[in-house]
This record gives C-alpha cells, sequence and structure tokens, in this order.
C-alpha cells in the first residue's frame, strides 16, 4: 500500500471555499469527471450530510490493459460540512476495478489558524492492489498518478474560486448558518468504512451483468 498525503492554502475565506466545492466541476483542469449525482442528502446535528456518484474517466497505459478493459470508473463521494466549526471532510473511494487499484481519500478543509482569510485542504490517500505479483508496481504507478492529479485538483479549484470571487480584496463577513447550509448544494454521509459498505451494491446495480 502507498500512502500520500499534502497540504495547500487557498486564499479564500472557509465560507467560500465551501460554496466552491459543490461547484468545482466542470473546470479547465478536471475535463476527465465526466458526471455527479446525488444519492443523498441531510442535515443531523447541524451538520450537512452529503452522498454523491461521481463517474470519471483516465488513459489507461498499455500494460494496465491486461487488468482493466476500460477507462470508466465510478466514484462514491460522502461529505460532511460543519458549519459551526468551519470544517468540511470529504471521503472518496473508487466502486470498480477495486481489486486491480483502490484509491481512498480523505480531504480536510478546514479555516486557516494563522489567518482566518484562508483555508487550509489537507489530502490522504491510501493506495492499494490485489494483483499477486504486479501490486507493487501498479500501487507506484497509481501514487504518482494520484499526485499528478491532486495538482491539477488545486489549480482547477482555484479556477472556479477566482471566478466565484473575482473582487477578492474585499473579503465578505459571512456567517453561515444551519439555515445556509440547507443552500449548499449537494450531499452525503460520513466515513470510508461506510463508503466500503455501500460500494458494492451500488456497483452491482449500475452493472447487473458484470461479476
Amino acid at each position: 500500500m502507498k500512502f500520500f498525503e499534502n497540504s495547500t492554502i487557498f486564499n479564500y475565506t472557509w465560507e467560500q471555499v465551501a460554496q466552491g466545492f459543490w461547484k468545482r466541476y466542470p473546470n479547465p483542469d478536471s475535463k476527465h469527471v465526466l458526471s455527479e449525482d446525488t444519492i443523498s442528502r441531510e442535515i443531523k446535528s447541524g451538520k450537512l450530510l452529503s452522498k454523491r456518484l461521481l463517474s470519471k474517466t483516465n488513459n489507461i497505459p498499455n500494460w494496465a490493459k491486461r487488468f482493466i478493459h476500460t477507462s470508466y470508473v465510478y466514484i462514491l463521494e460522502e461529505s460532511i460540512v460543519d458549519v459551526k466549526n468551519k470544517v468540511l471532510v470529504t471521503y472518496t473511494r473508487n466502486l470498480g476495478f477495486t481489486k486491480v487499484m483502490s484509491v481512498t481519500e480523505k480531504v480536510v478543509y478546514k479555516q486557516s489558524e494563522e489567518n482566518p482569510h484562508k483555508t487550509e485542504v489537507l489530502r490522504y490517500a491510501w493506495i492499494d492492489s490485489q494483483v499477486r505479483g504486479f501490486s507493487r508496481a501498479i500501487c507506484a504507478f497509481g501514487y504518482e498518478r494520484f499526485k499528478k492529479n491532486s495538482q491539477k485538483m488545486v489549480g482547477g479549484f482555484n479556477y472556479v474560486l477566482q471566478n466565484m470571487f473575482p473582487h477578492q480584496n474585499s473579503i465578505p463577513n459571512v456567517h453561515m448558518t444551519v439555515t445556509t447550509a440547507h443552500k449548499l448544494k449537494d450531499a452525503a454521509k460520513n466515513a470510508s468504512e461506510l463508503a466500503k459498505s455501500k460500494a458494492a451494491p451500488i456497483y452491482a446495480s449500475l452493472h447487473p451483468n458484470q461479476s
């Protein structure tokens, strides 16, 4: 298994980043994201819990075509928006081809402790493979691809924020409440273990003819 970790500072308030999160696709750096569908959403204990299904595509290297026969994959995204503490946490996990390579990601968006007008983003990813004899090479490939894609994610998200908030010199004094959280655009729940338990039936319903 490979472990990836990095951090990013966005020059936007947490409220702005939390709004931009739901509108980060499409953008010029994330053309591989094809669709977004909300599975569920609710507000529980003052937190917005949301679950979404994303479809993505990636170029497949020639050596991987013996294991993977399509470039399309579904991603389960679960998120928790804690307006009171100004924390947004997301958990994502691929639903298809998990034996070849599984990528579980956790991202934490929180208000910067050094500057309340900025947002710190902490990204963690676990990359694993169960292909005997090839797992180490596959994990190494997955790590490098994820590292490259994470840089694109930052660039694409920053592009969206710049378009949403072009007058960044006048930072608004925003106070979000649970009512405001209702207006945040999409939705889902709260842990990678839950993602694992839900992944199989969701994927099976989408592909009833696949084993």
